[in-house]
């Protein structure tokens, strides 16, 4: 089964990444292909504009790695090998998107819990992928 975890770095990733780590069903004994994904917000086009590619592509690769590499240990420390990989632009759109063309057969994500009147008001990033994908999600709050 390949698994897509999106990840933000919060404590809420953190949660998730435990409660998958004590369900073998999930995640145990290797069978299944999992992938970290973190997507960033784009810079705004002024700063890219005043920055070279070099620069801007640095802080990206800088700022994922602050999210990747922690959920990768965690992960390696429970037996479990995840490749990474990192989007930029709007994280409930290309989370979907993903998920949708490269054929993940489940997306797991950890959620802030807010009540249907907050996911009115905030829009939440679990609730725009629940919208925008046919591949099944699993929400850990």
């Amino acid at each position: 089964m390949k698994i897509l975890l999106a990840v933000d770095g919060s404590a809420y990733t953190k949660k998730m990444l435990a409660y998958l780590c004590v369900h073998d069903e999930l995640m145990g004994g290797g069978r299944n292909q999992c992938t970290l994904l973190t997507v960033m917000s784009a810079l705004p086009p002024r700063a890219r504009a005043a920055l070279s590619k070099e620069m801007v592509d640095s802080y990206y690769q800088e700022e994922s790695a602050k999210v990747l590499d922690p959920a990768l240990k965690f992960l390696e420390q429970h037996q479990i090998t995840a490749a990474t990989r990192l989007e930029i632009g709007p994280p409930g759109e290309l989370i979907a998107r993903v998920a949708e063309e490269e054929k993940y057969d489940l997306i797991v994500m950890g959620t802030h819990g807010h009540g249907s009147l907050g996911r009115l008001v905030m829009g939440s990033v679990s609730t725009q992928v629940l919208a925008n994908c046919s591949v099944p999600v699993l929400l850990i709050r």
